[in-house]
C-alpha cells in the first residue's frame, strides 16, 4: 500500500516540476486575471484505499482482497469549474470507480459418519469409520465487483503563478455510493434455472418444502428454528451497499497550454464513512448489524479541460 502511496506523489511531483518549467518558458511572469473563466472535461481519478469495505466478507470467501487494497481503483467521470468571486472557484465532479477480484474452487462432498460437525480426515486404520469425500463434476466460481460512485461540489482557492499557470488549494464535497457485489455460481447458468423457487415447489401463494424423514416432525422444528436451506440454486448474486458523505481536500495545479484547453492535476485525500448499520442488502433491506466502514486513501486527479 505505500509503495502505491509513493508511486502516486512521485508522479504527481514529477508532473508538477514538469508542468512549472514549460509554463514558465511559455508564459508571461505576471499573475492571470481570476474574475472571470471556467471549464468542464474529462475527468480521471486514482484512488489507493487504507482499507477495503467489506475485506473480511471477501476474505471467508476466499478472495484475494490485499490485491485489491495495493492497486489504485481507477474512477472515469466529469467535472467543472467557474470563477466566482476573486480568487475563489466552485465547480462540481461526478464519477465511478470500480474494480474486482474472482476465485474459481473445486468441490468435494463428504459423508459425515462421525456425528462430528464438519469434515474430518479419517485416522489412519479407521477410514472405514471416518468422513468419506465424493467428487463433484462442476467447480465453484466466486466473483465479487466493487463500485464506487461519487457525485460532489468543489471549492477552492486560487494563487496565480504566471499567466499560464495557477495553484490551487480546495476540497470536494458532496455524496458517495459504495457497492459489493457478490456472485457464487457453480456450473453453466442455464435460462430455465431462473425460473425456478429456490426454496421448494409454487403453489399458489404458497411454497411447499419437502421434508426429509423419517423423523418428520424433529426436520420441521429444525427448519423453524435454523432456517430453511435453498435447493434448486446453482448460483447467487448478493448486493451490499453503503450511502455516505464524502469530504475530500487538495491542492492542484492548472496549466493552460492553449487558449481554450488546459489540463489540471489534483493530489488529495478522500475521507467518507458508512456508519454502523447503515449497509443495505440489495439496495433496501438494512442490516442493522453491519460495521462502520471507511473509505480513506489518498488520490491523483487529472483533468483535460476545455475553456478559460
Amino acid at each position: 500500500m505505500f509503495n502505491a502511496y509513493f508511486d502516486l506523489m512521485k508522479q504527481f511531483i514529477t508532473v508538477f516540476l514538469l508542468i512549472t518549467s514549460l509554463a514558465k518558458a511559455q508564459g508571461d511572469i505576471y499573475p492571470t486575471e481570476t474574475t472571470y473563466g471556467g471549464g468542464i472535461g474529462f475527468s480521471t481519478m486514482y484512488m489507493v484505499l487504507d482499507t477495503v469495505p467489506g475485506a473480511s466478507l471477501l476474505n471467508s470467501l476466499g478472495l484475494n482482497v490485499d490485491e485489491l487494497g495495493t492497486r489504485p481503483l481507477i474512477f472515469y467521470g466529469g467535472e467543472g469549474f467557474a470563477q466566482m468571486s476573486g480568487p475563489w472557484r466552485l465547480g462540481g465532479y461526478a464519477g465511478i470507480g470500480a474494480t474486482q477480484a474472482s476465485n474459481v474452487f473445486g468441490i468435494k462432498m463428504y459423508a459425515n459418519r462421525d456425528n462430528v460437525d464438519g469434515f474430518q480426515k479419517p485416522a489412519f486404520g479407521n477410514e472405514a469409520n471416518g468422513d468419506t469425500l465424493y467428487s463433484f463434476s462442476d467447480n465453484l466460481s466466486v466473483k465479487a465487483r466493487l463500485n464506487f460512485l461519487l457525485g460532489a461540489m468543489t471549492t477552492e482557492y486560487v494563487f496565480p503563478i504566471f499567466r499560464d499557470l495557477e495553484v490551487m488549494a480546495g476540497a470536494l464535497m458532496g455524496i458517495g455510493r459504495y457497492v459489493l457485489s457478490i456472485d457464487q455460481h457453480i456450473g453453466t447458468p442455464r435460462w430455465s434455472n431462473f425460473g425456478k423457487n429456490m426454496y421448494g415447489e409454487m403453489q399458489g401463494d404458497t411454497i411447499l418444502i419437502q421434508l426429509d424423514g423419517p423423523d418428520f416432525d424433529d426436520v420441521a422444528k429444525g427448519y423453524n428454528e435454523n432456517g430453511l436451506r435453498p435447493i434448486n440454486v446453482t448460483g447467487t448474486m448478493t448486493e451490499l451497499s453503503g450511502t455516505f458523505f464524502n469530504f475530500q481536500p487538495y491542492v492542484a495545479i492548472k496549466w493552460q497550454f492553449l487558449d481554450r484547453m488546459g489540463l489540471r492535476i489534483s493530489a488529495g485525500y478522500n475521507r467518507g464513512t458508512i456508519a454502523s448499520g447503515k449497509w443495505k442488502l440489495n439496495g433496501h433491506l438494512p442490516i442493522n448489524d453491519s460495521p462502520a466502514s471507511a473509505l480513506h486513501g489518498i488520490t491523483l486527479r487529472t483533468v483535460i479541460y476545455f475553456g478559460l
